[in-house]
Formats: C-alpha cells, sequence, structure tokens
C-alpha cells in the first residue's frame, strides 16, 4: 500500500466522546497509527461540548487543506462541522460534526435509510436520533472531499466502527463513492442482549432467528444498521473469534480479519520502579481496609492478598456470578484449613445509589483522625527520644509512654474507643437504589458471606467507579489495579476486555475466561500463558459447576505462592504486555485496510 497516495479516515461515536471501551482502542491505537500514516491519518466523529472541548483543539487555518476547504463549505451549507487536532498522543487531525444541526431534516434523513436501505427509525428515541444525523453529517462530508481527493489521485480508506458510526457505509455503496470501507463491530448489540438473557446462549446461536429476536428486544433499528453496515462493507472485522461466530450467526457475514485489541504499552510501562509502586498503592489500600474493617475486628494485612473484579454491571456476562461461586467455595476450603491467609475481593462496577455508606464514610473519617493523633504522638516522641538518648548512659531504653502528653494519650483512646464496633463491615460500600434486587447482594445474603470474622474471603463491593476524587479510596482506578495483586475477569461474554489487559500492562496477573474474546487470543498465541501470570478459566466446554471449580483451584493455587513468588510473577507478567502494544497488534489493521483497497 502506498501511503503516500491513500488517506485513512476512521470513524466512531467515541472520537473525543467517552462513553465505553473503544474510545480506550482509538486513543491507545492513536500513536501506532500516526507512526505509520502521519497527516494521512484523519478522525470522525460527534461533537458534543462537554465531552469533546476538553480534549479537541480546533484550528481555523490553512485554507489549501482539502479537508478545511470541505469543512468551510458545509458550514456554507448550514452544518456544524469543527476541524483540529485530538488532544492525545500523536495529535491526529479530527472532524467533529454537530448531530443537532441537521435536526431539521431528520425525517428526510429518516425516510432515505428506509426507502434505500430498508431501515426503519423510530420517533421518539434520542440516540438513534442522535446516531443518524451523525451519520448524515459523514456521508456528506465524504461524498465532497472524495470528490476532491479523487482529482487529486488519492484513495481513501474509511473505517467504521460499531453501528453507531456505520449509517454512511451502505450510502458510499450504493453512491459508489471512491472510497474504500471497512467495518468493525466490537460486539453484536443482539449477541450481548441474547447472552444476557440465555445461559446457553452459545448453544443456541445457530438456531437464532436474528429479526423475531431483534424485534423482541425492541432494537431492530440498530441491529440493520450493524448487519447492512456488515453486509455493504468492502472487508468486515471484528475483535475476536469468539465474536465472529455471532457475526456470521446474527449478521449473516463471516468476519474477514479478526482486529485483535492492543494497548500503548509506553503509557503503563514503570520499568523497575512497577514493583515499588506496587507497594505504594498497596498500602493506599490497606488504609481503606483498616477503615473498612479493622472497626470491627482486624487482621494481618502481611497476610492479606487484594484480588478485584470490575467492568459494567452485567451479572452473568462479565463472570459476577461465577466469581462469587468460586469466592464461596474458596472460602470454605480456607475456613476448613484454618488458613492464615485472608483475601479481600473487590467488586469494582456501576450500580445507581443514593449515597455513599454513612457509617463506611464515618469510619474512614474516624481513620483519618487516628492517623492525625499518631502523627502528633510521633512527633513528640521522636523530639524527647532523641534528646534522652543525648543526654542518657545508654544503659536503659526510656519509656516512650513519658514523653506522650496526657492530652494526645486521651485523646487517642477517646478515638479509637468511639471507633470500635460489634457490627460487621458492611459488604457494600454505598447505599443503592435498590438493593433488594441486587444479583451480587442476594447471592452473599444466600451464601452468608457476608464479612464474618472467621471469613478467609472478605468482599468489598463498590458501586461506583474509582476516581482520585472517590472519599474512599483517593486514587486513580490504574493505580488502584497496580496495589492488587490478581485480577478476576472470567467472562461468559465478552467480545475482546480490556480489563484483564489493563492489568498485565501494569504487572499484574489476571484471570480470564475462553469466552473472553482476550482469553481466547492468548490461548491461540501464547502456549506457556499459565507460566506468564495470565490464566484462562474454561468455559466453552465446562459446565458452570466445573467452571466454578477450575477458577476457585486457579485462586487457591494462587494464594499459595510465598512473596518471593509473586514478586517473580509480576516480572514476567509485566514482561508480557510487549505482546499486547499496538505496535505489535497494528499489522491487523493494516492487513484489512489493504484488503478493502484491494
Amino acid at each position: 500500500m502506498n501511503q503516500n497516495n491513500t488517506l485513512l479516515i476512521e470513524s466512531s461515536w467515541e472520537v473525543c466522546n467517552q462513553v465505553g471501551g473503544i474510545y480506550t482502542v482509538l486513543r491507545s491505537k492513536v500513536p501506532s497509527m500516526m507512526e505509520k500514516w502521519k497527516d494521512n491519518y484523519l478522525l470522525m466523529g460527534p461533537y458534543f461540548p462537554s465531552s469533546a472541548n476538553p480534549v479537541f483543539d480546533r484550528t481555523e487555518e490553512d485554507t489549501d487543506d482539502s479537508v478545511m476547504q470541505v469543512v468551510l463549505k458545509m458550514r456554507q451549507m448550514g452544518y456544524e462541522v469543527f476541524y483540529g487536532r485530538w488532544l492525545v498522543t500523536g495529535r491526529p487531525r479530527t472532524i467533529l460534526f454537530n448531530p443537532y444541526s441537521v435536526y431539521g431534516r431528520l425525517s428526510e434523513i429518516k425516510y432515505e435509510l428506509w426507502d434505500h436501505h430498508g431501515i426503519p427509525s423510530p420517533a421518539t428515541d434520542e440516540l438513534h436520533n442522535q446516531v443518524v444525523a451523525f451519520g448524515y453529517l459523514m456521508k456528506v462530508f465524504l461524498g465532497l472531499f472524495s470528490q476532491i481527493e479523487a482529482q487529486n489521485g488519492t484513495k481513501i480508506v474509511a473505517h467504521f466502527h460499531e453501528w453507531m458510526a456505520a449509517t454512511p457505509i451502505p450510502a458510499i455503496r450504493r453512491e459508489q463513492m471512491p472510497i474504500r470501507t471497512v467495518f468493525t463491530t466490537h460486539a453484536t448489540l443482539l449477541g450481548r442482549y441474547l447472552a444476557m438473557n440465555d445461559p446457553q446462549f452459545y448453544d443456541h446461536l445457530p438456531f437464532v432467528d436474528w429479526l423475531k429476536e431483534a424485534k423482541y428486544f425492541n432494537i431492530e433499528p440498530a441491529v440493520r444498521i450493524e448487519r447492512t453496515a456488515a453486509l455493504a462493507s468492502d472487508c468486515f472485522t471484528t475483535v475476536s473469534q469468539v465474536t465472529g461466530k455471532e457475526c456470521t450467526h446474527l449478521l449473516g457475514r463471516t468476519p474477514d480479519v479478526m482486529l485483535p485489541n492492543g494497548l500503548n504499552i509506553q503509557r503503563f510501562t514503570a520499568l523497575h520502579e512497577f514493583q515499588n509502586l506496587h507497594l505504594q498503592y498497596k498500602e493506599e489500600i490497606n488504609e481503606f481496609v483498616m477503615g473498612h474493617f479493622f472497626q470491627s475486628y482486624s487482621f494481618d494485612l502481611d497476610n492479606t492478598l487484594y484480588f478485584f473484579t470490575s467492568g459494567r454491571y452485567e451479572y452473568s456476562n462479565k463472570g459476577f456470578d461465577l466469581t462469587l461461586e468460586a469466592l464461596a467455595r474458596l472460602n470454605w476450603r480456607l475456613k476448613q484449613e484454618n488458613s492464615p491467609i485472608t483475601i479481600v475481593m473487590f467488586f469494582i462496577t456501576k450500580k445507581p445509589f443514593k449515597s455513599i455508606n454513612p457509617q463506611v464514610l464515618q469510619s474512614r473519617g474516624v481513620m483519618e483522625e487516628i492517623r492525625q493523633c499518631c502523627s502528633e504522638i510521633r512527633k513528640q516522641v521522636g523530639n524527647k527520644l532523641f534528646y534522652a538518648a543525648a543526654v542518657g548512659d545508654g544503659q536503659k531504653m526510656p519509656d516512650l509512654s513519658e514523653f506522650v502528653d496526657d492530652y494526645w494519650k486521651l485523646r487517642l483512646r477517646r478515638t479509637i474507643q468511639s471507633w470500635k464496633s460489634k457490627q460487621l463491615p458492611s459488604v457494600i460500600t454505598h447505599n443503592l437504589e435498590d438493593d433488594s434486587t441486587d444479583e451480587i447482594l442476594a447471592f452473599l445474603r444466600n451464601s452468608g458471606l457476608v464479612n464474618k470474622p472467621d471469613d478467609r474471603v472478605k468482599i468489598v463491593y463498590h458501586p461506583d467507579f474509582i476516581a482520585p476524587t472517590n472519599p474512599l479510596f483517593g486514587i486513580e482506578y490504574g493505580q488502584f489495579v497496580r496495589g492488587c495483586h490478581l485480577g478476576v475477569f472470567p467472562s461468559y461474554y465478552e467480545p475482546w476486555g480490556y480489563t484483564p489487559l489493563e492489568c498485565i500492562a501494569s504487572g499484574v496477573p489476571a484471570l480470564t475466561s475462553d469466552l473472553a474474546g482476550f482469553g481466547d487470543y492468548v490461548l491461540q498465541t501464547i502456549p506457556d500463558h499459565d507460566h506468564r501470570g495470565i490464566f484462562v478459566v474454561n468455559r466453552r466446554s465446562k459446565d458452570y459447576e466445573s467452571a466454578a471449580i477450575q477458577l476457585s483451584a486457579y485462586m487457591y493455587n494462587f494464594i499459595q505462592q510465598n512473596r518471593r513468588d509473586r514478586i517473580t510473577q509480576r516480572n514476567r507478567v509485566e514482561a508480557s504486555a510487549e505482546i499486547f502494544d499496538w505496535k505489535q497488534l497494528r499489522v491487523h489493521y493494516d492487513k484489512a485496510h489493504e484488503m478493502a483497497l484491494k
């Protein structure tokens, strides 16, 4: 492929608009794409001021630029279009379209979709309105832009991600624009719905009536967009073999190329520092754990391991159900063995809540008061001990309690006594809007896994994502990951799965499943993955019970390691991250773009 006379345009709903995992795909891939394409690489996305303005740098210069010429022409036509740079590593050229600027023509746009491509449009679905308006503006841009570039002898490859950016594809084909198209579905919309509602999804997949099911779930317009784009594109792709099977049965076309997701590993690289970062952020988690549990009872933090799972709240799809079942089995086994090890398992997800649990928040606040008291006492003791050592004869160690003022002794004693409680530590940090129907809480209550003193597995269910502004943790999500010992993600439905990949990039061992695209890719490409600290649970050919036993065994074997073994394993995990760098995985995108041109 001659890059000098070829332009690559990538389009997604998540360009300058972070709403899901595709944002990570695009943002992390930009440096690798810019390395190859330079300014022959262009991105298109929707313009929503609140999400775009902080990360988008507009430009109004260089009217000789063919992109700017089209932007100015579209503005004359009454459309709101912005041109500039996305403020990520590589700063790619980016065009953003305001969907609302074409809302006056929505009826006409929807009729055209129906008349030309058989795609129906609901009357009152705001997301669908935004999607078709965005698609129309992209189609207008590509039509004008391709005319200019065709005169210059320039070839154009337009790569569209997901159904929300896909409506221009059938129009490009129908109008015979001089553009080659690539369509990537990162997860079939219908597949996600079916998996959430059918425990035998993979067995039933070959027999699904896609139209009947799309109508049943009331998602027919979006599914038709996705299906039409898959059929009309020059090159059809998805992210894993697992999702490829869905595409064959639900979209009517088997993908031409698989595009595994990577990361810009350089952003995670800490070289020799990553072990120190683990210790640093583990101390932050230690503080939370002391505040959450030590009010009721204590345990040895030197013999405590931190496991976590995170992601969208999809109880079965994300494997939360299997994780809980395995933890209950692990808890019973460790109690039978009278193990000195404690596991604190964090469930980090997003669920509607009213507030942070006042008891949890108060306990954290009192812990801070205890810290301040201890800090003042340490200053007193340090200064007075130094003086006593200097003037003494060294025959007898001074009584340190004599160095502490009665005020600070009394204050510390009162604070500790007011803090202690006979209540069990809460398994959840927030008050949910409806905790009576929450599946995680239901399992914990039914199984008795409720943070009893003799439980070797403790649970912290945190229904909000971790951020520095979070009063319970006060650290970034990536820092939290580095402080943990093991990530647990045995998904039932996961087209790819960035969470275990982010663990590996941070030097943290991770569990995944062979039904996750990432896990399937690991099985195909890394024969010694267990040795590298990447564990894959077999869910494709094993039933739920057998998978739970295997997952519990993986976790049990992990905690049998001593500290030196875990350090060695973290080194191997961190060294494996390079396999998933975009510099290694961009070749699959190159193959798709070359195939489209041919």
